[in-house]
């Protein structure tokens, strides 16, 4: 998924390749998961964009939490986000909850102190290999990947190839900031995945009809909390940092 999971990556593909494919798409265990909706999770999306269009770093981690339950929901085949996502989650509450707290309450007042304070590597790796920023970034572009897949799940017949979709999906989105190396193991996972019906009934949000509605909603929201972002590093150079 992201770089620093390369290693999660590849060792999960290969692992993968060998299980029978009912042990890939394992249902629930954990009693904690019994009452998960999907539904509910993808609210924190819409609690995070304030009044005047800023996006709360607070409610856009627990949208973020909610899509890492949602994966574990569907077993091993989207580990290497789900490690790799929580790992970005954890750094940014971290600064959260530090002194300077108050400065992440939104992406832009994120953004805005670190560039002043010098806090960001800009050009290449240096001293602030975990800033705010970079870290974002990386959670960033994973949600325009799933943001799409998602919305081709949403619009998909129900014999459409769910591999297809997030392959189609990745392609148009993280593909372009991924070695060939890692793009292929994209690849070989992708091929792992459970049919269509299978993640409508990890959403755990009711029919198929139901499932479809919700995205048509949930959808949207989570667009514009990307599209806001993407603006926002965009002004500020910030959407290549190393």
């Amino acid at each position: 998924m992201f770089k620093e999971g390369c290693i999660i990556f590849l060792s999960l593909s290969s692992s993968l390749s060998a299980l029978p494919c009912r042990s890939i798409m394992a249902g629930p265990a954990a009693p904690e998961n019994q009452n998960f909706c999907f539904k509910d999770e993808l609210e924190a999306f819409k609690l995070s964009l304030s009044p005047n269009k800023e996006v709360i770093i607070e409610h856009y981690l627990a949208g973020w939490n909610g899509l890492v339950k949602f994966l574990n929901r569907l077993g091993n085949v989207f580990g290497f986000i789900s490690k790799d996502a929580s790992s970005k989650i954890q750094i940014l509450r971290n600064f959260l909850n530090s002194e300077h707290g108050s400065e992440y309450f939104t992406v832009q007042s994120m953004v805005k102190y670190e560039l002043e304070n010098n806090l960001v590597d800009l050009k290449k790796a240096g001293s602030h290999p975990e800033s705010g920023c970079r870290t974002l970034l990386r959670l960033h572009r994973a949600l325009r990947w799933l943001e799409l897949f998602l919305e081709r799940l949403r619009t998909s017949q129900e014999d459409g190839k769910t591999s297809v979709m997030c392959a189609d999906a990745y392609n148009e989105s993280l593909a372009q900031f991924h070695p060939w190396v890692i793009r292929k193991a994209a690849g070989v996972a992708f091929c792992m995945l459970p049919g269509r019906l299978s993640f409508f009934e990890a959403m755990n949000v009711g029919t198929p009809d139901q499932v479809v509605a919700m995205l048509g909603e949930a959808l949207p929201v989570v667009a514009e909390v990307y599209q806001i972002t993407q603006d926002l590093y965009a002004k500020h150079d910030l959407l290549d940092l190393p």
